[in-house]
């Protein structure tokens, strides 16, 4: 049996019993029922996803994931490709907009070359596991084999089982690509049945001329390869990324250690959804940190059945928004443990 098929052999339903439990709980605490709202959901949805009420603050990691892709040659980004083996080194030693929101957030940074054009296997701070220099350009012949995408997907497995290992209990997850908002565009047109031009926004800010350009290359590319929306490691293969088809065995090796998932914006949603169209079950250890101005984000979220939880406008990518959201974690778990109750404050329950 192959490791993908280990782990989806090991993840269970996120337990609502324990969400259940720990709504109960919540309501012993010095307010009116639920009036902390959201915040009581997400704590709760941490609790089911971890299959206990939470003891202890939670220990954060953030997962980067690079690569290239071989349709950036049609025009569909407003940075040249080498951008993304730059903004890799810029990870590397701490100065990207991820590292700053992490550091604030108490969350470790853990970047991987999935396959960026350049190999970087001597520089330190980036771990290599990759699939090969970029995918093909999808627009001429599939981006990658069903082989590449389900090693790669293995490998974001196998980097969530030595995060859970190592006892991390809450992940982040997040991207470096460019061309990739392309790939995200054309995945969430297949699993969402939607056309692509209500799916594919400007990603890295390409003016009205590229945008037109993008929507036609991602309906060319589909018309091409008609990948198959209920066949997740299909469509990865046909119009995927490395990085994306890794950041979804993230989300897939996380839920089977129990271990709740934070996706970034559009491109980490969209592995999301791949990762729950193999497996639908993994939606329960989702959390959606915010709705990005992508167009197509909103029907990913729509499909995973998550509701974000900020809404600021974000288009960076790189798991900031992952980054942010944890905090809104940190603080609804904050409220379970430290939060007098009714009982221990001697103040009446109105029972309502």
């Amino acid at each position: 049996m192959t490791l993908l098929a280990e782990t989806i052999a090991h993840i269970v339903p996120a337990d609502r019993s324990i969400a259940a439990r720990t709504q109960a709980l919540l309501d012993q605490k010095t307010k009116p029922r639920r009036s902390l709202g959201r915040l009581e959901d997400l704590a709760c949805r941490i609790a089911a996803a971890r299959g206990e009420i939470p003891l202890a603050l939670p220990r954060k990691a953030i997962v980067v994931m690079a690569a290239d892709h071989g349709v950036a040659v049609e025009g569909v980004s407003a940075y040249p490709q080498e951008v993304t083996r730059q903004m890799v080194l810029n990870f590397a030693r701490g100065g990207a907009g991820i590292n700053v929101l992490a550091r604030q957030a108490g969350a470790r940074v853990v970047v991987v070359d999935m396959g960026i054009k350049d190999s970087m296997s001597a520089t330190e701070g980036v771990r290599v596991s990759r699939m090969g220099p970029g995918t093909c350009n999808f627009l001429r012949e599939p981006a990658m084999t069903r082989g590449q995408a389900t090693a790669a997907i293995e490998v974001g497995i196998r980097l969530a089982a030595e995060l859970a290992g190592e006892g991390v209990d809450l992940l982040g997850i997040g991207e470096m690509g460019i061309g990739n908002t392309t790939a995200a565009s054309a995945l969430a047109a297949v699993f969402t049945g939607t056309d692509p031009a209500e799916v594919t926004g400007r990603g890295t800010g390409v003016d009205d001329a590229a945008l037109a350009r993008k929507v036609e290359v991602v309906r060319r590319a589909l018309a091409l390869h008609r990948p198959d929306g209920s066949d997740a490691l299909d469509a990865l293969a046909k119009v995927g990324g490395f990085e994306i088809a890794g950041l979804a065995g993230v989300v897939l090796g996380s839920a089977a250690c129990r271990v709740p998932v934070i996706a970034d914006g559009f491109i980490s949603s969209t592995a999301a959804l791949a990762a729950v169209r193999l497996v639908p079950a993994a939606a329960g250890y989702l959390i959606a940190s915010h709705r990005s101005v992508e167009p197509g984000h909103r029907k990913v979220l729509e499909a995973i059945g998550v509701p974000p939880l900020l809404d600021l406008d974000l288009r960076l990518g790189e798991g900031t928004g992952a980054a942010l959201a944890m905090h809104l974690a940190e603080a609804s778990i904050r409220v379970l443990l430290e939060m007098a109750t009714f009982d221990s404050a001697g103040v009446s329950d109105s029972g309502s």
